[in-house]
């Protein structure tokens, strides 16, 4: 099972982040051969904290040496490869997974650009952090594809905009940057 735990700073509208964390998290997961870590026994954890831009800054400056915001950030708490035995192997039936992190106005902003609402861009960025959190990357032209396109799936699944539209703007993919 997952448990999604999230975090509302004010500078982020009222909405229910909770529902929209929990379902993009899962969709996520469910996406990916460790699908059955959703229906799992153990309790998979996810933290997503919805927070400012200036908190995305310190956090990108401290862990990635990058003097800026981004709109997402990933902190994985398990290596990839460890992903099954560790949840099969859990002495208390719980997995912490990692945290997301995202920045309002970065966000924000993103959003008004791609001409999609801030739940939906949000939803994207929760589900590229998601498979961040689940060791999925995007450092080569290979890896980066197989993520867009199960990126792409996923929010399709949603019923959501294609992320990576390629009438919309490029971004960097090590941060969207």
């Amino acid at each position: 099972m997952i448990d999604v735990a999230v975090q509302v700073e004010p500078a982020w509208p009222e909405g229910d982040w909770e529902q929209l964390a929990a379902t993009a998290c899962e969709a996520a997961v469910r996406a990916t051969p460790q699908a059955e870590l959703a229906a799992s026994s153990a309790l998979v954890e996810i933290s997503v904290r919805l927070t400012s831009d200036e908190e995305v800054h310190q956090l990108n400056l401290q862990y990635r040496g990058k003097d800026k915001p981004t709109n997402v950030l990933s902190f994985p708490m398990v290596q990839a490869d460890l992903l099954q035995t560790v949840s099969q192997n859990s002495d208390d039936g719980e997995l912490l997974l990692g945290d997301i992190v995202l920045a309002h106005t970065v966000c924000a902003d993103e959003a008004a650009e791609k001409g999609v609402s801030l739940d939906a861009h949000a939803t994207h960025l929760i589900v590229h952090g998601t498979l961040h959190l689940l060791g999925y990357d995007h450092q080569g032209s290979a890896e980066a594809e197989h993520m867009e396109s199960l990126e792409r799936d996923i929010m399709a699944r949603l019923g959501l905009h294609d992320p990576y539209h390629r009438d919309e703007p490029e971004f960097d993919a090590r941060g969207f940057e």
